[in-house]
């Protein structure tokens, strides 16, 4: 049977943002101790008094418990209730100290001066004027705010959406919500379709709605982007949705009308330059990425049949001229890659470590420079540029940065209108520049200008969909100069010896000799506890004792998973507790941050300057105005509590997402639990991004099948064959 209690929150044991669930030690009238109350609590505050509808049980470990089944918050009654309230980080611009000093003015008539007489607040040690128009407009806010959570959670919205969805739609959230909650899935970054759909449920709409259908076919084919592709084809989505949606065809196929008609998609007939004609051989795009594509295909042409800006050069010259400036004797593929990049408007220079693709780019800029060509140079992440302008002397920036993206001003400020002011433009780490972002880059290209891109086509492809580089190579249309001789330096390096045989499909060197350089191991263990606990010891102890280096900054680890024991997510914590035990933190999202925290960007925020991949160190939490501020290649970048989903941990990263990236000491586990993940061209990724020193620990029958599998993941796009139709006249592979 139900009851109702009322208490006042003393504290929080635990509460999980993502579902609201919390364990909160209550202090209930008629009760001599605390009640410890479990249920989904939308941001339960200390000091809140709340009356709660639920049931007792009793928990076979912790004893006696209140489970809630509905609650109501209610204003706090006590002096006491009222401080903890609002030294609790609810209201921006009050802390516990901010939060006592106004207790202690006001007393018991504190919740009514903010509420009608907030300019009383200057009384108060510390506050002027900022600092109280901050206070009043959370205090509006955050009564709105209550309403709009009083309805979601009667309609099963966990606490740390409500603040999400009510910043972006304001006092209109509630009928939003009630016309169409399927926004939420594409309006509101961190609330997916399954979130929405499970809202929409409890609002009575019913399964098999086109309002449904249209949200799930834009949600799979955001899914299938997140997996890499362009594009799906038609047939196999159909039946995709049906199985994720549970509705009949008739309902997917009129929702495609629609979506189709509202050019949210495209649906593209592939049966153009065939001969023999497949029924339904058609592909279904995001509109986004099929303009990006064809944009990509129709560039590469006009670049291509563009007259050059830069005047002829004698390349025989060049190249005896360049060798002498550099002392170097350039080796046969180098060569040919020098005469390309003279020759031909666009070119692609492809090879693993060692192989001299920086020797061609510090070549080519030499040339170049002579004759007094404009130049720029870029590459996808600020790391990578940064390499790239220590390696070359040469300013090399994000392709981001050099586009000028400004989300005041509607995007990219780089375009056709407004193109880059440069003869010839060099892209280091291609591989990584995924299908939207290299047609914003071509646009932005003058068409009279030569463009040399520089990359390894055998890294795993780009993090967001497409697979750029590898298309253009095999369509054919460009030149292609692909550099496979290791020099003597390099073949010095155990890492990039390994590298190489990794990416041939043979093992590596795990034992090397003394007359080697010791900057590979392997450290042999199945256990996947024992792997953790090595994992620990190694970036704690024994990497920084012996070599020197940071175990912060210094040392990365990479791991195929996100799941598991050695798993990005688990590895992060252990290696929060072991390098970084700091007290300062906050708890948002399930995750715990605390100053000085190593930490990434996972989404492209263009108003912060920050994109997917970046990564930082908690530089100040500040629980008073509920900000972090967090460091990013010396730039000071400030987070609101609610942003914090943009940010994880990274101390342990995917190899994915290390991509572009060189770290001083890389650690990789390899287990027969990765199976599903280990391929060749993510081992090989993984090994490569580490300078001084490689550890792998795990088992080499795992390593044995990752090397083994060169089977990547098949990505739907149609670039490659879009390339050969459009431009069949220009096959130059060499």
């Amino acid at each position: 049977m139900l009851i109702d209690l009322q208490g006042q929150i003393e504290r929080i044991t635990y509460n999980n943002e993502e579902n609201g669930f919390t364990i909160a030690k209550v202090k209930v009238y008629g009760h001599r101790d605390l009640v410890t109350v479990v249920g989904n609590l939308l941001a339960p505050t200390p000091g809140e008094v709340i009356k709660m509808r639920g049931e007792w049980a009793n928990h076979p470990k912790y004893g006696k418990q209140f489970k809630v089944v509905y609650y109501k918050s209610l204003v706090p009654a006590s002096v006491y209730g009222i401080e903890k309230y609002l030294g609790s980080g609810l209201i921006k611009g009050i802390g516990p100290i901010i939060a006592k000093r106004i207790v202690n003015e006001f007393g018991e008539q504190t919740l009514d001066v903010i509420e009608n007489d907030i300019e009383k607040l200057a009384q108060v040690e510390g506050i002027g004027k900022k600092r109280i128009q901050m206070v009043k407009k959370a205090w509006a806010e955050q009564k709105e705010i209550r309403e709009v959570m009083l309805f979601l959670q009667t309609h099963g919205v966990s606490s740390g959406y409500a603040t999400k969805i009510f910043k972006h739609y304001g006092n209109k959230s509630v009928q939003i919500l009630k016309d169409n909650p399927y926004r939420l899935a594409t309006d509101i970054f961190g609330i997916g379709f399954l979130t929405a759909d499970r809202i929409a449920e409890k609002l009575g709409f019913p399964k098999d709605s086109e309002l449904r259908a249209e949200a799930g076919i834009l949600y799979i084919l955001h899914q299938l982007a997140d997996d890499g592709h362009t594009c799906y084809p038609y047939e196999k989505l159909i039946d995709k949705c049906q199985e994720i949606l549970q509705i009949d065809q008739e309902v997917i196929i009129r929702a495609f009308s629609t979506v189709t008609a509202d050019k949210r998609v495209v649906i593209e007939d592939l049966n153009e330059g065939i001969e023999e004609i497949k029924e339904n051989n058609k592909a279904v795009y995001l509109t986004k990425f099929h303009f990006a594509e064809t944009g990509i295909a129709s560039r590469l042409k006009t670049l291509i049949h563009t007259p050059k800006s830069i005047r002829q050069i004698d390349s025989d010259k060049a190249i005896q001229w360049v060798q002498s400036q550099l002392a170097i004797t350039l080796a046969e593929r180098q060569v040919e890659a020098v005469k390309c990049a003279v020759k031909d408007k666009v070119i692609i220079i492809t090879g693993g470590p060692g192989t001299g693709k920086t020797t061609i780019i510090n070549a080519i800029i030499k040339i170049f420079a002579k004759i007094g060509v404009n130049m720029m140079l870029a590459a996808p992440t600020g790391r990578a540029a940064k390499r790239m302008s220590d390696a070359t002397g040469h300013e090399a920036k994000t392709i981001h940065r050099m586009l000028e993206y400004s989300i005041k001003k509607g995007g990219f400020q780089k375009n056709e209108q407004n193109p880059l002011p440069c003869d010839l433009l060099i892209v280091d780490e291609a591989s990584m520049i995924d299908t939207i972002l290299m047609h914003h880059l071509l646009k932005a290209t003058p068409s009279m200008s030569t463009f040399i891109v520089v990359g390894d086509v055998n890294q795993l492809p780009s993090v967001g969909a497409g697979n750029v580089l590898k298309d253009i190579i095999a369509s054919g249309t460009v030149p292609v100069v692909e550099l496979n001789e290791i020099f003597r330096q390099a073949k010095e390096s155990l890492i990039i010896v390994n590298a190489h045989k990794i990416n041939n499909g043979s093992l590596p060197s795990l034992k090397p000799s003394e007359q080697e350089l010791n900057d590979f191991y392997f450290i042999e263990q199945e256990d996947p506890e024992e792997v953790l606990k090595i994992i620990l010891e190694l970036a704690k102890e024994r990497i920084p004792n012996r070599f020197g280096l940071d175990a912060i900054d210094d040392i990365q680890v990479l791991t195929p998973m996100h799941k598991g024991i050695v798993g990005a997510e688990n590895l992060n914590v252990e290696l929060q507790k072991a390098l970084n035990p700091a007290e300062d933190s906050v708890t948002w999202g399930g995750r715990n941050f605390r100053i000085n925290d190593k930490v990434m960007q996972i989404k492209n925020n263009y108003e912060r300057g920050v994109f997917n991949g970046d990564m930082g160190r908690i530089a100040k939490i500040d629980p008073d105005v509920q900000e972090v501020i967090i460091t990013f290649d010396g730039m000071d970048v400030v987070y609101d509590y609610t942003d914090l989903d943009e940010i994880v941990l990274a101390y342990a990263v995917s190899v994915h997402k290390s991509q572009g990236s060189e770290y001083s000491a890389i650690v990789i586990p390899i287990l027969i639990q990765h199976y599903v993940l280990l391929q060749r061209n993510l081992i090989y990724t993984g090994v490569t991004r580490g300078r001084k020193l490689v550890v792998m620990v795990g088992t080499r029958k795992a390593l044995a099948i990752g090397v083994r599998n060169n089977k990547t993941q098949n990505r739907y796009t149609y670039l490659k064959r879009r390339l050969s139709l459009q431009l069949s006249g220009n096959c130059f592979v060499n």
